[in-house]
């Protein structure tokens, strides 16, 4: 038996880069790409953050970018904006390059970080909060839905991002039409991450969560998705949303790869303008290693999360690694 290899992602890239920029992130229509045009200094130093918190694969910052957004809200034709996407990458990788130059001579867990190009759903483009419905699944086609996503993931890939991380993912239909746009690049690898309700069965949309990710992985070329799972949601619904994939997934050899990211456990109070834990939740460390337990092998932070939550899961990791060692010796 060999031992379980797990990596640890980044977490909220708009948490993060609040610490780097003196002005709103949230509410802007372009969310944190807006500062690919503006503040690009910014995201590189948030991505050394989180580097330096030990993260094993670390996000484009690209989760709502897109050409008709950038059109639309930066007034820069398409070309450019294809160049402004592809920046990200570029971004990314010198972070990377700046890591790994001060690390090269000191021991650390994540000593050749990769990069993930982020797809974030077609319905966060739209600024409605449909990411979290996926209401336009059944009324949007899946070329439509293709074409959309293909300009950006094109960008990406050409730009030499490592994968891919299609995204907080709110129905089958888009789920189904990412798996089907994926096999036209049939040397790139992604995880593809569901929005999920807190009933702990189903997608945002209402389908049954297991079901669609079971047939995104089996649909999928052979090893291309590396990961199937969930993301922006609190933590405390994940685990009944994950259990059984691994013991009900038709045989028992079929393993399937689990990709988690959860939110912090806060929720937020418009009331008094704040977020505040949620109760019977606790941060997303407080769960990994039942997580691991139940096949998870990607694991992060989503939205408010920030770098010390990314530290207390890494030693999560390392101490269920450890425990996982000792039963196979």
């Amino acid at each position: 038996m060999t031992m379980p290899k797990v990596k640890l992602l980044d977490g909220s890239f708009s948490r993060q880069l609040s610490t780097h920029v003196g002005e709103p992130i949230d509410g802007d229509p372009l969310w944190t790409a807006k500062f690919l045009a503006t503040q690009p200094d910014a995201i590189l130093a948030t991505h050394l953050d989180f580097l330096r918190a030990g993260c094993d694969i670390i996000e484009t910052n690209t989760y709502q970018a897109s050409v008709t957004g950038f059109v639309k809200y930066l007034n820069i034709s398409e070309e450019e904006s294809i160049v402004l996407i592809k920046s990200a990458a570029t971004l990314a990788k010198k972070a990377v390059q700046i890591y790994k130059e001060e690390t090269k001579d000191i021991d650390v867990p994540n000593k050749n970080p990769l990069i993930a190009g982020s797809c974030g759903p077609y319905g966060a483009a739209l600024h409605d909060n449909s990411e979290y419905t996926g209401n336009y699944g059944k009324v949007v086609s899946a070329s439509t839905l293709a074409n959309w996503h293909r300009t950006r993931m094109k960008a990406l890939i050409e730009s030499g991002v490592d994968l891919l991380a299609l995204e907080t993912i709110p129905c089958w239909e888009e789920g189904d039409a990412l798996v089907n746009l994926l096999k036209e690049f049939p040397t790139t690898k992604a995880w593809l991450s569901f929005s999920c309700r807190t009933d702990g069965k189903n997608l945002a949309e209402g389908d049954d969560f297991k079901t669609a990710a079971l047939r995104m992985y089996r649909n999928a070329l052979p090893g291309q998705l590396i990961a199937v799972g969930v993301n922006c949601i609190a933590p405390k619904y994940i685990t009944p949303l994950i259990t059984g994939i691994n013991s009900e997934s038709g045989t028992a050899e079929e393993f399937v790869p689990l990709v988690i990211y959860a939110n912090s456990g806060e929720k937020y109070i418009p009331e008094e303008g704040c977020w505040k834990m949620m109760e019977d939740s606790f941060p997303p460390e407080n769960y990994v290693q039942e997580w691991l337990d139940l096949g998870v092998r990607y694991v992060g932070g989503c939205c408010r999360t920030q770098v010390s939550n990314l530290k207390n899961i890494r030693a999560e990791i390392e101490s269920w690694l450890l425990t996982s060692k000792n039963k196979i010796n």
